[in-house]
Protein backbone atom coordinates (compact mmCIF):
# COMPACT_ATOMS: atom_id res chain seq x y z
CA UNK A 1 0.00 0.00 0.00
CA UNK A 2 1.27 3.55 -1.01
CA UNK A 3 -0.57 5.99 1.06
CA UNK A 4 0.19 10.13 -0.63
CA UNK A 5 -0.44 12.55 2.34
CA UNK A 6 0.70 15.34 0.28
CA UNK A 7 -1.90 15.82 -2.66
CA UNK A 8 0.55 17.13 -4.90
CA UNK A 9 0.94 15.91 -8.84
CA UNK A 10 5.06 15.47 -8.14
CA UNK A 11 3.86 13.20 -5.11
CA UNK A 12 1.09 11.41 -6.93
CA UNK A 13 3.80 10.61 -10.02
CA UNK A 14 6.24 9.60 -7.30
CA UNK A 15 3.35 6.69 -6.50
CA UNK A 16 3.13 5.49 -9.30
CA UNK A 17 6.78 4.42 -9.22
CA UNK A 18 5.95 1.60 -6.37
CA UNK A 19 4.22 -1.29 -6.50
CA UNK A 20 0.83 -1.23 -4.34
CA UNK A 21 -2.32 -0.21 -3.96
CA UNK A 22 -1.91 3.64 -3.93
CA UNK A 23 -4.64 5.99 -1.88
CA UNK A 24 -4.42 9.51 -1.82
CA UNK A 25 -7.19 12.56 -1.35
CA UNK A 26 -9.97 13.20 -3.85
CA UNK A 27 -10.15 15.32 -6.19
CA UNK A 28 -12.22 18.01 -3.56
CA UNK A 29 -9.32 17.41 -0.79
CA UNK A 30 -6.31 17.18 -3.00
CA UNK A 31 -4.16 20.44 -2.61
CA UNK A 32 -3.95 19.78 -6.31
CA UNK A 33 -7.22 17.82 -7.36
CA UNK A 34 -5.52 16.28 -10.65
CA UNK A 35 -3.13 14.49 -8.18
CA UNK A 36 -6.54 12.35 -7.53
CA UNK A 37 -5.99 10.92 -10.82
CA UNK A 38 -3.03 8.80 -9.96
CA UNK A 39 -4.58 7.08 -6.80
CA UNK A 40 -6.36 3.55 -6.73
CA UNK A 41 -8.39 4.30 -3.93
CA UNK A 42 -9.37 8.24 -2.75
CA UNK A 43 -10.46 9.57 0.35
CA UNK A 44 -12.42 12.79 1.14
CA UNK A 45 -10.83 14.94 3.75
CA UNK A 46 -11.89 18.03 4.80
CA UNK A 47 -9.42 21.15 3.14
CA UNK A 48 -10.13 23.64 6.12
CA UNK A 49 -8.64 20.95 9.03
CA UNK A 50 -4.85 21.36 10.22
CA UNK A 51 -2.69 19.75 7.83
CA UNK A 52 -1.78 17.15 10.53
CA UNK A 53 -5.60 16.23 11.34
CA UNK A 54 -5.79 15.82 7.74
CA UNK A 55 -2.84 13.31 7.30
CA UNK A 56 -4.12 11.58 10.20
CA UNK A 57 -7.37 11.08 8.67
CA UNK A 58 -6.13 10.11 5.37
CA UNK A 59 -3.83 7.44 7.01
CA UNK A 60 -6.81 6.09 9.32
CA UNK A 61 -8.97 5.71 6.34
CA UNK A 62 -6.21 3.83 4.31
CA UNK A 63 -5.34 1.27 6.73
CA UNK A 64 -8.69 1.12 8.21
CA UNK A 65 -8.81 2.46 12.13
CA UNK A 66 -9.87 5.45 14.02
CA UNK A 67 -8.00 8.88 14.80
CA UNK A 68 -9.45 9.44 17.85
CA UNK A 69 -7.04 10.21 20.29
CA UNK A 70 -4.95 12.99 20.32
CA UNK A 71 -1.95 13.15 18.43
CA UNK A 72 1.65 11.74 19.90
CA UNK A 73 4.44 11.86 17.91
CA UNK A 74 6.37 9.45 19.92
CA UNK A 75 10.04 10.72 19.53
CA UNK A 76 12.31 10.54 22.21
CA UNK A 77 15.51 11.93 22.38
CA UNK A 78 18.45 12.36 24.71
CA UNK A 79 18.61 16.34 25.26
CA UNK A 80 21.67 18.25 25.33
CA UNK A 81 23.30 18.96 28.67
CA UNK A 82 24.20 21.84 29.19
CA UNK A 83 25.29 24.24 32.61
CA UNK A 84 23.25 27.47 31.11
CA UNK A 85 19.99 27.49 30.44
CA UNK A 86 19.31 28.92 26.48
CA UNK A 87 16.95 28.99 23.74
CA UNK A 88 16.91 28.45 20.39
CA UNK A 89 16.29 30.73 17.66
CA UNK A 90 15.43 29.36 14.37
CA UNK A 91 15.66 32.56 11.91
CA UNK A 92 15.45 30.71 8.74
CA UNK A 93 12.65 28.83 6.57
CA UNK A 94 12.29 28.35 2.78
CA UNK A 95 10.28 31.22 1.93
CA UNK A 96 10.93 34.95 2.09
CA UNK A 97 7.52 35.71 2.80
CA UNK A 98 7.86 33.21 5.99
CA UNK A 99 10.73 35.39 7.24
CA UNK A 100 10.93 37.36 10.37
CA UNK A 101 12.51 40.62 10.25
CA UNK A 102 16.24 40.51 11.35
CA UNK A 103 15.55 43.72 13.81
CA UNK A 104 12.62 42.08 15.70
CA UNK A 105 15.31 38.93 16.01
CA UNK A 106 18.13 41.11 17.17
CA UNK A 107 15.69 42.67 19.88
CA UNK A 108 14.18 39.51 20.63
CA UNK A 109 17.74 37.97 21.42
CA UNK A 110 19.32 40.57 23.32
CA UNK A 111 15.96 40.40 25.50
CA UNK A 112 16.65 36.79 25.93
CA UNK A 113 20.24 37.68 27.04
CA UNK A 114 19.17 40.66 29.46
CA UNK A 115 17.58 37.82 31.57
CA UNK A 116 20.44 35.57 31.61
CA UNK A 117 19.32 33.36 28.44
CA UNK A 118 21.68 32.56 25.84
CA UNK A 119 20.61 32.27 22.29
CA UNK A 120 21.95 29.27 20.21
CA UNK A 121 21.51 30.60 16.11
CA UNK A 122 21.57 27.06 14.26
CA UNK A 123 21.84 27.32 10.23
CA UNK A 124 21.88 25.19 7.38
CA UNK A 125 22.94 27.66 4.01
CA UNK A 126 25.55 29.77 3.46
CA UNK A 127 23.10 32.46 3.60
CA UNK A 128 21.23 31.33 7.22
CA UNK A 129 24.46 31.14 8.42
CA UNK A 130 25.33 34.76 7.54
CA UNK A 131 21.83 35.56 9.31
CA UNK A 132 23.08 33.54 12.15
CA UNK A 133 26.62 35.58 12.62
CA UNK A 134 24.48 38.70 11.74
CA UNK A 135 22.34 38.57 14.79
CA UNK A 136 25.27 37.22 17.06
CA UNK A 137 27.42 40.67 16.30
CA UNK A 138 24.93 42.26 18.03
CA UNK A 139 25.04 40.31 21.27
CA UNK A 140 27.20 39.28 24.11
CA UNK A 141 27.67 35.87 24.39
CA UNK A 142 26.11 34.18 21.79
CA UNK A 143 26.41 30.30 20.14
CA UNK A 144 26.27 30.24 16.26
CA UNK A 145 27.12 26.30 15.75
CA UNK A 146 28.58 24.44 13.30
CA UNK A 147 26.52 22.83 10.76
CA UNK A 148 24.95 19.45 12.35
CA UNK A 149 23.03 16.34 11.22
CA UNK A 150 19.32 16.19 12.76
CA UNK A 151 20.14 13.90 15.37
CA UNK A 152 22.33 16.71 16.83
CA UNK A 153 19.88 19.45 16.30
CA UNK A 154 17.18 17.61 17.81
CA UNK A 155 19.14 16.84 21.05
CA UNK A 156 19.81 20.79 20.98
CA UNK A 157 16.34 21.77 20.43
CA UNK A 158 15.05 19.50 23.49
CA UNK A 159 17.25 20.67 26.01
CA UNK A 160 16.09 24.36 25.36
CA UNK A 161 14.09 26.44 27.69
CA UNK A 162 12.40 27.28 24.39
CA UNK A 163 12.50 27.64 20.89
CA UNK A 164 11.28 30.41 19.14
CA UNK A 165 11.39 29.99 15.24
CA UNK A 166 9.44 30.66 11.85
CA UNK A 167 7.11 28.32 9.70
CA UNK A 168 9.87 25.42 9.16
CA UNK A 169 10.37 22.18 10.17
CA UNK A 170 12.44 22.75 13.08
CA UNK A 171 10.17 24.34 14.51
CA UNK A 172 7.68 21.68 14.36
CA UNK A 173 10.07 19.01 15.25
CA UNK A 174 10.42 21.10 18.59
CA UNK A 175 7.02 21.13 19.37
CA UNK A 176 6.97 17.44 18.96
CA UNK A 177 9.45 17.12 21.67
CA UNK A 178 7.16 19.18 24.28
CA UNK A 179 9.62 22.31 24.33
CA UNK A 180 8.09 25.27 24.84
CA UNK A 181 7.76 26.68 21.12
CA UNK A 182 6.62 29.76 19.75
CA UNK A 183 5.98 29.66 16.21
CA UNK A 184 6.11 33.05 14.61
CA UNK A 185 3.89 33.18 11.11
CA UNK A 186 4.22 35.77 8.97
CA UNK A 187 3.38 34.17 5.51
CA UNK A 188 1.21 30.93 5.95
CA UNK A 189 -2.01 30.30 7.87
CA UNK A 190 -1.24 29.06 11.54
CA UNK A 191 -4.41 27.80 11.55
CA UNK A 192 -3.55 25.25 8.55
CA UNK A 193 -0.14 24.63 9.58
CA UNK A 194 0.80 25.99 12.83
CA UNK A 195 2.64 23.66 15.89
CA UNK A 196 -0.04 21.42 16.63
CA UNK A 197 -0.43 18.89 19.38
CA UNK A 198 1.98 20.12 21.71
CA UNK A 199 2.13 20.99 25.42
CA UNK A 200 3.43 24.17 25.37
CA UNK A 201 3.91 25.79 22.13
CA UNK A 202 1.83 28.87 21.03
CA UNK A 203 1.46 30.39 17.14
CA UNK A 204 1.50 33.72 16.68
CA UNK A 205 0.74 36.18 13.52
CA UNK A 206 -0.57 34.89 9.88
CA UNK A 207 0.42 35.76 6.52
CA UNK A 208 1.06 39.31 5.95
CA UNK A 209 0.99 40.52 9.50
CA UNK A 210 4.26 39.00 11.43
CA UNK A 211 3.77 39.04 15.45
CA UNK A 212 4.95 42.00 17.36
CA UNK A 213 8.21 41.52 19.77
CA UNK A 214 6.15 42.46 23.08
CA UNK A 215 3.46 39.08 22.01
CA UNK A 216 6.82 36.80 21.45
CA UNK A 217 7.96 37.84 24.81
CA UNK A 218 4.40 37.99 26.84
CA UNK A 219 3.88 34.35 25.62
CA UNK A 220 7.64 33.28 26.77
CA UNK A 221 6.41 35.13 30.14
CA UNK A 222 3.27 32.63 30.40
CA UNK A 223 5.97 29.88 30.11
CA UNK A 224 7.75 31.28 32.72
CA UNK A 225 10.76 30.76 30.54
CA UNK A 226 11.87 34.53 31.45
CA UNK A 227 13.39 34.23 34.94
CA UNK A 228 15.83 36.62 36.13
CA UNK A 229 19.17 34.47 36.56
CA UNK A 230 22.52 35.31 38.23
CA UNK A 231 25.95 34.41 38.70
CA UNK A 232 25.62 32.61 34.94
CA UNK A 233 28.13 29.62 34.47
CA UNK A 234 30.69 30.27 31.31
CA UNK A 235 28.42 28.87 28.13
CA UNK A 236 29.53 25.53 27.40
CA UNK A 237 28.84 24.28 23.92
CA UNK A 238 31.48 24.84 21.33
Amino acid sequence: MIVDTQGLIKSAVLSRAASGRRHGFDAASARESLAARFYDVRHHVARHLHAVMRNRLLAAGALGYRADDPADYGIRVRAHAGEVRYCVLLHSTSRADKLWPMERWIALAKALEARGLRCALPWGADAERARSEDIAARLERPWVPAAMPLSEMAALLAGASAVIGVDTGLTHLAAALGVPVVALFCGSDPALTGVYGARQARNLGASGAPPELADVLGVLGEFEVLEAMTDSPSWPLK
